[in-house]
C-alpha cells in the first residue's frame, strides 16, 4: 500500500501542472516534432541539439493514483511498480532524457521534446538535486531540492507532445534536470 503523503504530494503536483500553460499540448494538426528533431540533428551545421524527454507511465493507474490528466499515454508501467522501482533503485529507467550527454556549440539551440505521457521540465541547475515533489525526492535519494526547481514558472512545464527551446550562449558545462522526476538528468558540454 502506498503512503497517503506520496499520493497527496503527487496530487498537489498534478493540480499545479494542470494549471500551467498547456498550449503546447500534442495536437494532431501540429507539426510532427519527432521528424523536426531528426531533421534538426541531421541539418548541416547542426543548429539544433535535440533532447527527448521520455517516460512510460500507464494512464489508467497513474490517473487513478494521482488524478485525472497525470498521464496521457495508454499502457505502460503501472503506478505501484513505478513507486516500487523508484524506492529500490532511486530512478526508473524509462523516465529519462535522451541523450543524457550532449555536445553543443555556442549559438546552437537545445530543443527538448516531451515524448512521454507526463508533464516534465528541462530545467538548468547549478547542481543536481531534488525536485518539487518531496516524496519522489526521498524515493530518488535526492531529499534537497535544486533551488532552480523551487522557482519554476508556468511556461517551464512541458506537456506531452510539447517542446522547450533554449539557446546555448556560452562555453562550459550546463546541467539540466526534470523538477518533477529529478533522476531525469542531462549534461550539455559547450565549446
Amino acid at each position: 500500500m502506498r503512503p497517503r503523503s506520496l499520493v497527496a504530494a503527487c496530487a498537489a503536483a498534478s493540480v499545479l501542472l494542470s494549471c500551467s500553460d498547456r498550449s503546447q499540448s500534442a495536437d494532431p494538426t501540429a507539426p510532427d516534432l519527432e521528424s523536426e528533431v531528426h531533421a534538426a540533428a541531421a541539418a548541416p551545421g547542426g543548429g539544433t541539439r535535440p533532447v527527448l524527454m521520455m517516460d512510460a507511465c500507464d494512464a489508467e493507474s497513474f490517473n487513478t493514483a494521482i488524478g485525472p490528466g497525470t498521464c496521457a499515454r495508454p499502457h505502460g508501467l503501472l503506478f505501484d511498480k513505478f513507486i516500487r522501482l523508484l524506492g529500490e533503485h532511486h530512478s526508473v529507467g524509462a523516465w529519462r532524457f535522451a541523450p543524457a550527454t550532449i555536445n553543443a556549440k555556442v549559438g546552437q539551440t537545445l530543443l527538448a521534446v516531451n515524448r512521454g505521457g507526463e508533464v516534465h521540465t528541462f530545467t538548468e541547475v547549478q547542481a543536481f538535486g531534488g525536485g518539487i515533489v518531496p516524496e519522489l525526492n526521498a524515493l530518488a535519494g535526492t531529499p534537497v531540492p535544486a533551488p532552480e526547481c523551487l522557482a519554476l514558472q508556468g511556461g517551464d512545464f512541458v506537456p506531452p507532445g510539447g517542446s522547450y527551446t533554449e539557446e546555448v550562449d556560452q562555453p562550459g558545462t550546463r546541467l539540466y534536470e526534470c523538477c518533477l522526476h529529478p533522476w531525469m538528468r542531462a549534461a550539455v558540454t559547450t565549446r
